[in-house]
């Protein structure tokens, strides 16, 4: 494990836990934060340099983006298979990068874009490759998280459609099957001025148009005080379905009669998803036990960041964006 803030702690936990795991070692640049999260967990801490030295099957990294390029090299480098929390790199040309280091071997490199493992998010999918939605007309996307992170994080996150809206941008590719062809966003500021001064937004919307017709928004907002709220909703000719109206959606129907949810709201991701990280990290030791192929490549998080750039591109000057326009 390189990297042990939040997440990475979280997973170090979770895969200490799987039966199939012998031991599990952590690495941090801040080597005091590795050697706390190691006395927690019950597992070993070393330098990133020793990490690498250690003879490992499989290496997950979930440090900061900007050590995401030279952590998935080394590791592609040393033969060993990667799973690298998004993004791949801070920008296409980093990502390009990557992915031709990577292209250039057969080391398998996994990108953690967990709600395709998500167990409502696959039931989606699943009920459009059936058919049994008909033709698509509308999807709608939301991530709406119940407070904004420090102001330190937003000035180096890359902005809300890079750093959070690419959740719901993969997600849409995934669950339609279709490629997304052009897009128009909007963004406000009504929030703590860091926002501002990031050159970013604290809510957006985004109109996303589908290579077969179909259409799909995406609102996004650091500021939903209800609590914790991701959802998707996938409408057919025929049927729809949503994903993410369960017990602890932070909603409150007005219509007479109608009994409120029990909840409470998830207070943020970790508690949303926490199931669909344990399947992803399932998946990724068969990756390392080469049973199976990535589930999630990096060619995958770069169409994602495509539709994340083109997104910025149309915020900033206000106009309807091609994907084509910001290919490589």
């Amino acid at each position: 494990m390189a990297g042990t803030g939040r997440i990475g702690t979280a997973h170090a936990e979770t895969l200490k836990g799987f039966e199939e795991v012998e031991s599990v070692v952590v690495a941090d640049v801040d080597t005091a934060r590795a050697a706390a999260a190691a006395a927690k967990l019950g597992v070993e801490s070393m330098s990133l340099d020793e990490l690498f030295a250690a003879g490992l099957d499989g290496l997950v990294v979930t440090a900061a983006t900007d050590a995401h390029p030279g952590l998935i090299i080394a590791a592609v480098d040393a033969g060993i298979p990667v799973f690298c929390e998004k993004p791949v790199a801070a920008d296409i040309p980093g990502t390009l990068a990557v992915i031709d280091r990577i292209d250039a071997s057969d080391v398998p490199v996994q990108i953690g874009f967990q709600r395709r493992f998500d167990a409502g998010y696959a039931a989606a999918r699943a009920a459009v490759a059936s058919g049994e939605l008909g033709w698509l007309h509308t999807l709608r996307a939301t991530t709406f998280d119940p407070a904004p992170p420090p102001a330190e994080y937003v000035a180096h996150s890359g902005g809300l459609f890079r750093d959070c809206g690419v959740h719901d941008f993969d997600i849409v590719r995934w669950v339609s099957g279709r490629e997304v062809t052009e897009v128009y966003a909007v963004g406000a500021n009504r929030g703590e001025r860091f926002f501002v001064d990031a050159g970013d937004v604290d809510t957006a919307a985004a109109t996303l148009t589908l290579d077969d017709g179909t259409l799909a928004t995406v609102s996004l907002t650091r500021y939903n005080g209800a609590g914790y709220d991701v959802r998707l909703d996938v409408l057919g000719s025929v049927s729809g379905v949503v994903v993410g109206l369960d017990d602890r959606a932070p909603l409150r129907s007005v219509e007479p009669g109608v009994a409120p949810l029990p909840g409470p709201a998830y207070p943020g991701f970790m508690e949303r998803f926490r199931p669909a990280y344990t399947t992803e990290l399932r998946a990724f030791l068969d990756v390392v036990a080469g049973r199976a192929p990535s589930p999630c490549v990096a060619a995958n998080a770069l169409e994602a960041f495509y539709i994340a750039e083109a997104c910025e591109v149309s915020r900033r000057e206000r106009r309807p964006v091609q994907l084509a326009e910001v290919r490589r």
